[in-house]
């Protein structure tokens, strides 16, 4: 009788214990569920890449101190990343004015800045 008894019961606990899993599974794989998983670990690797970016910041202020040290460069230690400024450029040597004849390479370009006008090139404007 009590064999019977405690099989029924074990039976009985395996089964609850299979349903709930079951149904956590299912909730697990909803649409819903999905989303917010997956939002969640965007969110984790915007942290990791945030203390990454940090880590390197503070590797390249410490290198740029060890090499102005080493160089005898007196300076203040930045403090994050250099100001975002214009870019320096060569500066291109300006071509003749608009209709002034160059020096033996025929006529100027028509209208067209410093480039010759190719007549054969399809893809302009019509």
């Amino acid at each position: 009788m009590f064999r019977r008894t405690f099989w029924f019961t074990a039976g009985a606990a395996a089964g609850v214990w299979a349903t709930a899993k079951v149904n956590q599974k299912i909730k697990q794989l909803t649409p819903e569920s999905l989303a917010a998983q997956a939002a969640n670990r965007a969110v984790e690797a915007g942290h990791r890449i945030k203390d990454f970016a940090a880590d390197v910041r503070t590797g390249m202020v410490r290198r740029e101190a060890e090499l102005g040290e080493a160089l005898g460069i007196e300076a203040e230690p930045a403090r994050g990343l250099p100001p975002a400024g214009p870019r320096q450029v060569r500066a291109v040597e300006a071509g003749p004015a608009r209709g002034a004849p160059r020096s033996g390479r025929g006529p100027a370009p028509r209208g067209r800045g410093p480039h010759p006008f190719n007549e054969h090139n399809r893809n302009e404007d019509h």
